[in-house]
């Protein structure tokens, strides 16, 4: 039996390339360790979307975002 693993995350933009690439990594490894897929076999497919175009109680992560105070936001970026 050959087992060939997709795994699929959405996330919202803003992600530097370095985390995305080190998300794919330990995804791979994770499933590499629990199933015991070759890591070969294993797909990572990462979807990112606009913050506009995702929302929970009808409010966007975009309007999410600007409700927060000044102080917040910035300690959010860091």
């Amino acid at each position: 039996m050959t087992v060939m693993p997709l795994v699929e995350v959405t996330l919202v933009e803003g992600r530097t390339p370095e985390q995305l690439r080190t998300l794919i990594s330990r995804l791979t490894t994770a499933v590499v360790d629990s199933v015991g897929a070759p890591k070969e076999n294993v797909r990572v497919v990462l979807r990112e979307v606009p913050a506009t175009h995702w929302a929970a109680g009808d409010v966007t992560i975009e309007e999410r975002r600007g409700r927060q105070e000044p102080r917040e936001r910035q300690e959010a970026q860091s």
